[in-house]
């Protein structure tokens, strides 16, 4: 067997309904940071940085069909790291943001909790704590 392929991240893409309010959600509630604005195929499309990673968030027509809910086959949520899970779980809930599940202890050392975010985007907050 061959040595595996060097990869580093470059970019998360999201399908959107309503690219600008996705794009508030994100800015406003994690502090992801606007670096771009686009037109791909004549979709206008948005490029955050988010926990430096690029965020592409492109317009989609009203008539594309929306994902199941989970659970299901393909990418299921985007995870993002917390130093602090009750604090930003408490920031979030003054924002208005909704709780999908509750912060729990997922195992020893591991808290999580879902989140919505738009276009049924579900993301996990994560506070992992040393041993």
């Amino acid at each position: 067997m061959s040595d595996p392929i060097a990869v580093t991240w470059d970019h998360i893409h999201l399908r959107s309904l309503d690219p600008e309010a996705a794009a508030r959600f994100y800015v406003s509630n994690f502090g992801a940071r606007e670096i771009a604005r686009t037109e791909i195929r004549g979709s206008p499309r948005i490029v955050l940085d988010l926990a430096d990673t690029q965020l592409f968030i492109e317009r989609v027509p009203p008539e594309t069909a929306a994902p199941p809910a989970p659970p299901f086959l393909g990418l299921e949520h985007i995870g993002l790291r917390v130093a602090d899970l009750d604090a930003a779980a408490a920031a979030l809930r003054a924002r208005g943001v909704r709780f999908l599940t509750e912060p729990r202890e997922a195992r020893p050392g591991t808290r999580i909790a879902f989140i919505a975010a738009p276009d049924s985007v579900r993301i996990e907050l994560i506070e992992r704590r040393p041993d």
